[in-house]
């Protein structure tokens, strides 16, 4: 018996039309937990399914028209749509009502859709709280609240307002917690929990993630730009390329816009609407690429996704788990390829190792992907690029050496012009 027998019938049917298969080990073992109201922190590696094993057991505790009741906190406002949407999906049955509260969104509209008490609230930390403090949200009427991605809501700068909405709410509301990385957090569960919650960690035995290979390309910093666009002429190459900082990103996107090559960025400097278009550009294949930064590491989920590219290698092993998870969600396979020089190929052998990954080095050839060095196209390209150089040299210095290389009548000229001016000055004188 799974925990599909418990669904209300509708759920049932969804269940099955969605052809999701038996429940994955996080949905099995949050679900009785939840049900029973206790505050749980749920550990399980990335793309196995943590949003619906929080959310259907959460759902069956809300009651409708009794106003705002459960809480879904996000990191990022890519994450809360995305939520927001697998929510819309299943309340629809149970005839509940949502409204995401996200930055960057129009805080009037917001306010005006509160006052219709949706049952549940799918938002960001910093507006949640903004809208606590005026009274629009009724945190005291908050049953259940959710950090999803809890560690890094905990270790960027919403950390104060994720603190403070956990601290609006009643003493006895039902926290829960997931995140495929939490145990980052056990050391500071006490200060997040006002109750020692029950941690549920099935990361060693879960069978959802797929055949992941982890590869470099050895790449000089000044050719990572050329680089990448050779990999996206490669056959159905679609990417999700990360880097660590805003100021390279832009670069990166002027160098593919002048390389004429398409794709779209994804930034937090960027308007919500901007990077919602560019997420659907990319999910509905308009584009090959989307660069972005880590922002776009957390939970973000795209169907048919095959390939990660660190632009930049990432900062520590906690980030590479997640930058690699947007790959082999769910049983499928994927491939993280990370452009490193010399040195770097160092540090991440070593990340390898920590993250008990296998290695291998990559090479581009004849708009190809090979794991063998031959002759290809980077070679090609560049004696046909020196021959070309040398041949324009020598053109230049053949014209240059024709420009400077006096005439022999020139030479008479100025042979007979120094003659006559000095049997002029010898009669001068």
């Amino acid at each position: 018996m799974t925990i599909v027998n418990s669904f209300p019938k509708e759920w049932q049917e969804k269940w099955e039309a969605e052809a999701f298969k038996a429940p994955t080990m996080i949905q099995e073992n949050l679900f009785e937990p939840l049900a029973n109201k206790e505050s749980v922190l749920g550990i399980s590696p990335t793309g196995s399914g943590k949003t619906l094993a929080y959310l259907l057991p959460l759902l069956l505790n809300v009651k409708k028209g009794e106003g705002n009741q459960l809480l879904i906190l996000l990191p990022s406002q890519e994450l809360a749509s995305q939520v927001a949407d697998v929510v819309r999906e299943w309340i629809k049955p149970l005839e509940l009502n949502i409204q995401t509260i996200i930055g960057g969104a129009n805080v009037s509209r917001q306010i005006e859709r509160l006052k219709k008490r949706p049952e549940v609230l799918v938002g960001t930390p910093g507006r949640v709280l903004e809208l606590i403090k005026s009274k629009k949200i009724k945190a005291h009427l908050i049953n259940a609240l959710v950090l999803d991605e809890v560690d890094d809501l905990v270790a960027q700068e919403d950390y104060n307002a994720a603190k403070s909405v956990m601290k609006s709410v009643m003493a006895d509301t039902q926290v829960v917690a997931v995140s495929a990385t939490g145990q980052v957090i056990l050391p500071e569960i006490d200060t997040l929990f006002r109750h020692t919650p029950k941690v549920i960690d099935v990361t060693s035995e879960d069978t959802t993630k797929g055949v992941i290979k982890h590869h470099y390309l050895l790449t000089p910093t000044r050719k990572r730009s050329d680089n990448l666009r050779r990999l996206a002429h490669v056959k159905d190459f679609k990417a999700l390329v990360f880097f660590n900082q805003l100021s390279e990103l832009g670069v990166a996107s002027e160098r593919l816009d002048f390389l004429g090559l398409d794709h779209r960025t994804l930034a937090s400097d960027q308007h919500q609407t901007e990077r919602k278009k560019a997420i659907d550009d990319f999910e509905n294949n308009r584009v090959s690429l989307l660069l972005t930064t880590d922002i776009g590491a957390r939970g973000l989920d795209f169907s048919d996704l095959y390939y990660v590219v660190q632009y930049d290698m990432s900062l520590n092993a906690e980030n590479y788990v997640h930058r690699s998870g947007r790959v082999g969600r769910m049983g499928k396979s994927g491939e993280v390829i990370t452009l490193v020089n010399d040195r770097d190929v160092r540090e991440l052998r070593k990340m390898m190792r920590q993250l008990d990954n296998e290695l291998s080095e990559i090479f581009v050839s004849h708009n190809q992907i090979v794991e063998e060095k031959i002759v290809g196209e980077t070679e090609e390209a560049s004696t046909s690029d020196k021959k070309k150089k040398e041949e324009v040299t020598k053109k230049h210095t053949t014209s240059r050496s024709n420009q400077e290389k006096p005439s022999e009548t020139s030479k008479k000229k100025k042979k007979n012009r120094k003659n006559r001016n000095k049997n002029k000055g010898v009669h001068w004188k």
